[in-house]
């Protein structure tokens, strides 16, 4: 059966900005419409990491809003997160599977057609396809691949296509429209004023284009 993997993912950054901890930018998301919220932190400890996990799960839980945690399976588990995001260097996404479960949500990472389709293969209940345009958010992320990079995946992929990488309330419905099933943003959401509204306003633009597209 296929799962439920939500169409507008806030990823939630303490570096980018310092303003807002992680538990207050995923309440924020959450009240301004946000469908999936991912725990993305590189630094501290695992324990402190679960802690926080610990609690966005919980508001996930209450909001009926989706958890998913970026790279470190073990603190999916121990948060009980509704899944893991994984890139391309990160834990293998079949050895996820088995230690996770069928039931868990695995989302991949990939920056073209060959890495799209090692995610599809490697079990992958959705793909994180980007970046699509230029971004700052994330160092390591390699060439924005334009409309086409989300165009070209989405006719040959068979999964849930969530576009990352620049993405924004200008361009959100020309990456839906493009194939996309759903859209994944950091900066366009942590670093802005009021993350709510801007949370809100990206939601606006998605349930637009779903209308379109149903129409």
């Amino acid at each position: 059966m296929k799962k439920e993997t939500g169409r507008l993912h806030i990823l939630t950054d303490t570096v980018l900005q310092d303003r807002f901890s992680h538990v207050e930018l995923a309440r924020m998301a959450i009240e301004g419409g946000a469908s999936v919220i991912q725990f993305r932190q590189k630094t501290g400890t695992t324990r402190e990491m679960i802690s926080i996990a610990s609690q966005m799960k919980r508001l996930c839980a209450e909001g009926d809003a989706l958890f998913i945690v970026n790279d470190r399976i073990d603190v999916a588990m121990a948060s009980e997160a509704d899944g893991v995001h994984l890139g391309q260097d990160d834990f293998p996404l079949s050895l996820a599977r088995k230690l996770l479960g069928e039931d868990k949500i695995i989302g991949g990472s990939a920056g073209n057609l060959d890495e799209a389709m090692l995610c599809y293969t490697g079990g992958a209940d959705y793909v994180g396809v980007g970046p699509v345009f230029a971004t700052s958010s994330k160092m390591d992320a390699g060439p924005a691949g334009g409309l086409d990079l989300v165009r070209t995946i989405a006719a040959k992929i068979p999964l849930p296509i969530i576009a990352i990488g620049g993405v924004d309330e200008e361009n959100a419905a020309h990456v839906l429209r493009a194939g996309a099933q759903g859209i994944a943003v950091i900066s366009a959401v942590c670093c802005k004023p009021n993350p709510k509204a801007s949370t809100a306003a990206l939601n606006k633009v998605l349930q637009s284009c779903l209308m379109e597209k149903n129409g």
